[in-house]
């Protein structure tokens, strides 16, 4: 019977969620148009960034140095004058200006040390950051090969070879598209959760829960099953479209133990939000509350930067957010393929995350449900 009454209030819970047309459309659009936006509207490598190049040398080196900025990283340069240079810099059409000075390549091979001046406008933060280095890569690599005769040979003692493992191509989008459905697991059900509660104040049916047979456990299990289950499907759903289909991500791991780690993490993430909906006595209150504590999850979990780089006492803080070790798991499976012998310690620890979550939830929920009622 107790099973019973968490199931059937369970499938109540599904039955409010799709009479709420905007609760639909945020999961629709999490993971989907959302997940593709984050895994290629902000692409960390150079593409076509906008340059110009004042050449006053007008010599055999400086046309090789204006000749080696090509698609896919450069638009052809385009030749400016001296005074076009800051016009253009301030509205915005070159992200880099490169100035070659009179006499720069008489002065180079006379044993000089002539400068070039490269101006960045460092508003396109992305693009200035990266395109900086690859021009001074790209004017090194031509003025030695110019004065060498022949492509520089870099013939050194040791010799380095890089190998990028389970992303060779470097592809931002890999990362950022697992890593957005991983933001967007916890976001969704934290605020489901917390409506789902927030709606039986706001509509006034807490009363009918209190008359009937069920206990506040079963009013809770039933929320976090109901709204667990619609993100876990959601979830698995726009991993194999959107990530593995649509951007072509090769996912290596167990979408079984993917699924059985959502699985745990949404047990912690939605007693997390029965908790967060205890506190707030509305929905405006309930999304101030929910900004002040996802956004340190999602920035401090290591799905936005390494855990390693962070301070020793954030990344102790932080191994008791259930994100953390869902992070390290997703990546784990999805990225290198491993499986549960090795990411077994992050399962054990998200199961004792939402079970002291769930029980402090339920502690709160039973002193809040009689308020209100």
């Amino acid at each position: 019977m107790h099973v019973g009454n968490s199931v059937y209030l369970g499938i109540k819970e599904l039955r409010s969620l799709l009479r709420d047309p905007i609760m639909l459309v945020l999961i629709l659009y999490a993971f989907t148009y959302s997940i593709y936006t984050a895994a290629t509207a902000l692409p960390e490598t150079l593409n076509r960034a906008p340059i110009a190049v004042v050449d006053e040398d007008q010599s055999p080196l400086s046309a090789r140095i204006v000749g080696a900025f090509y698609p896919p990283f450069f638009i052809p340069p385009a030749l400016i004058g001296p005074k076009a240079m800051d016009a253009g810099l301030d509205a915005g059409n070159y992200t880099f200006a490169l100035h070659v000075p009179p006499n720069f390549q008489r002065d180079l091979l006379a044993g000089k040390s002539p400068e070039l001046q490269l101006n960045v406008d460092a508003t396109r933060m992305t693009q200035a950051f990266t395109g900086a280095g690859y021009i001074q890569a790209i004017v090194t690599e031509q003025i030695g090969e110019f004065i060498a005769g022949a492509p520089v040979q870099a013939n050194g003692p040791v010799g380095l070879a890089v190998r990028a493992r389970f992303n060779p191509e470097l592809e931002k989008s890999w990362f950022g598209g697992v890593m957005q459905i991983v933001n967007h697991v916890t976001m969704l059900s934290i605020v489901l959760t917390g409506a789902a509660l927030i709606r039986e104040r706001e509509h006034g049916t807490v009363e009918h829960l209190l008359v009937m047979p069920v206990t506040p456990a079963q009013i809770m299990l039933s929320k976090v099953w109901s709204m667990g289950l619609v993100v876990l499907v959601a979830t698995l759903v726009s991993l194999v479209t959107i990530v593995q289909w649509l951007l072509e991500v090769p996912l290596k791991g167990s979408l079984a133990l993917f699924a059985l780690a959502t699985g745990l993490h949404l047990f912690a993430t939605t007693s997390m939000g029965i908790w967060l909906a205890t506190l707030g006595r509305s929905m405006p209150q309930f999304g101030l509350l929910l900004m002040l504590v996802l956004l340190p999850l999602q920035m401090l979990s290591g799905g936005s930067t390494p855990r390693e780089s962070m301070p020793d006492l954030v990344q102790w803080i932080m191994l008791a957010a259930p994100t953390t070790h869902f992070v390290i798991i997703a990546q784990g499976i999805l990225f290198r393929g491993a499986g549960w012998l090795t990411l077994w310690p992050q399962l054990i620890a998200l199961t004792a995350i939402g079970s002291v979550l769930f029980v402090s939830a339920l502690v709160r929920f039973r002193r809040a449900i009689v308020t209100m009622a």
